[in-house]
């Protein structure tokens, strides 16, 4: 199996940095690294997001897989790869953008939300499905996907916190994305930030152990 695609599963859950500047977005990536976490996605809308992509990739490579987010596009999904990622990430099914992430070997996941997108993005060649936003619908709508789509790993993504995080993977999710919940985007980067944000990596982490080798223990 795809290394990146391991320790995104056994990891279970993918941060997701937006807004910040590379040198900001290193020293979240170190907190979030000193709190457990192993994955940790970088979107494309935030300023210099390619420096970031390399910076991380460079100084954390060995402990730490970097993804891009928010990708909409094949070239743009090539330029993260190139620029370091291990895993594309988009908010919607771009067919050309999967192909070209496959293309160099990388993880792809791009995001959808009713059964019919799903089963396209998988037949498409996606590792994971980024169930996006579940935040109205909550972790019942994981449980009830899994019924007919029980065969296709599922990520949801947006409105997961510390509340429901557990739920959602007791529900069949294969991992989840975490956003404003860990990496809040509009907070100072400073030391108490850094260190909170430690301290609530390592909360979630320690949810992550109960399920790992893929069942609630």
């Amino acid at each position: 199996m795809n290394k990146a695609l391991t320790r995104i599963l056994d990891s279970k859950m993918v941060p997701i940095v937006r807004g910040q500047s590379p040198e900001d977005v290193l020293k979240i990536a170190w907190s979030l690294h000193e709190g457990g976490v192993q994955v940790i996605e970088i979107t494309l809308n935030s300023p210099k997001a390619l420096e970031s992509i390399e910076l991380v990739s460079r100084e954390l490579g060995n402990v730490m897989t970097v993804g891009a987010g928010t990708v909409l596009d094949p070239e743009s999904a090539r330029a993260a790869l190139l620029a370091g990622a291990s895993f594309i990430l988009a908010p919607s099914v771009n067919t050309e953008t999967i192909k070209m992430t496959k293309r160099y070997g990388a993880v792809s996941i791009p995001g959808a939300m009713t059964p019919t997108e799903i089963v396209t993005a998988y037949e498409s060649g996606c590792d994971i499905v980024k169930v996006f936003p579940v935040t109205t619908l909550g972790p019942d709508y994981i449980k009830d996907l899994k019924g007919p789509l029980g065969h296709i790993p599922l990520m949801p993504t947006g409105g997961v916190d510390l509340a429901n995080f557990e739920a959602y993977l007791k529900n069949g999710a294969v991992a989840c994305g975490l956003g404003s919940s860990l990496v809040h985007s509009k907070t100072e980067i400073n030391q108490a930030y850094l260190k909170n944000l430690t301290d609530k990596a390592r909360q979630f982490t320690l949810l992550t152990e109960q399920f790992k080798g893929g069942t609630k223990k």
